[in-house]
């Protein structure tokens, strides 16, 4: 009866002992081992266009690029050469929204959205058109998706480059963003918007080459 009682209480201390390790552990289900839902998961919804492509760039990245555009210029007046360029701390604080508008604002381009506001088909008709049509546009885009989004990354790697020109104030160096920034304003430009352009502009470039490769000829500033 005692070695009875001794293996009842054993018995009964190692059923305890299962159930508290495996109510310590998630059961083996399906919902058990698929990831957790990030928390507050409600307030990641899907991601919603408002405006077309046309509209975000008139509306939004046109303006922040001119923060940087505007930032520093050299003009020749009657009076002398005005050269203009950030010189207080409120002058860099505006080139800085500029940036951060085009680094974030620029991603809103990988949302999918019409081209153009309905009815709107660029400067796409006519015998030479000047543009392509908002329809030209999504099958260039569908066709290399991969290249688009090279074009984004790189409007936005400016708007990187523009931030860590702000930190170091180097107006030397905002006048090299500002070239790169129009550099890869105008190569998505000519690839999207009016890629006849880019023809002409080869066309032009290879004849110059052409004539300055004559004997006697070089080119002129």
């Amino acid at each position: 009866m005692k070695h009875t009682n001794i293996l009842l209480a054993f018995a009964t201390g190692l059923f305890a002992f299962t159930a508290a390790c495996n109510a310590s552990q998630p059961a083996s289900t399906p919902a058990a081992t698929s990831a957790a839902p990030a928390p507050h998961a409600e307030l990641w919804g899907d991601l919603k266009p408002v405006v077309s492509v046309k509209e975000l760039m008139h509306d939004m990245i046109d303006p922040a690029s001119d923060f940087i555009f505007d930032a520093v210029s050299s003009v020749q007046t009657k009076k002398g050469t005005v050269e203009t360029f950030p010189k207080t701390d409120a002058d860099w604080e505006r080139v800085r929204f500029g940036a951060v508008t085009l680094a974030e604002g620029v991603y809103l381009l990988k949302i999918q959205r019409p081209f153009a506001p309905p009815g709107d088909n660029n400067n796409s008709e006519g015998p030479e058109p000047l543009e392509i049509s908002p329809a030209e546009i999504k099958a260039k885009l569908e066709k290399d998706p991969v290249l688009w989004n090279a074009k984004i990354e790189a409007l936005r790697n400016v708007g990187l480059e523009v931030l860590e020109v702000v930190k170091k104030k180097s107006v030397d160096d905002l006048w090299q963003a500002a070239e790169d920034l129009d550099q890869a304003c105008e190569n998505c430009h000519l690839e999207y918007w009016y890629p006849g352009q880019k023809a002409l502009l080869m066309k032009a470039d290879k004849q110059l080459r052409d004539l300055y490769s004559k004997p006697g000829t070089t080119p002129k500033d």
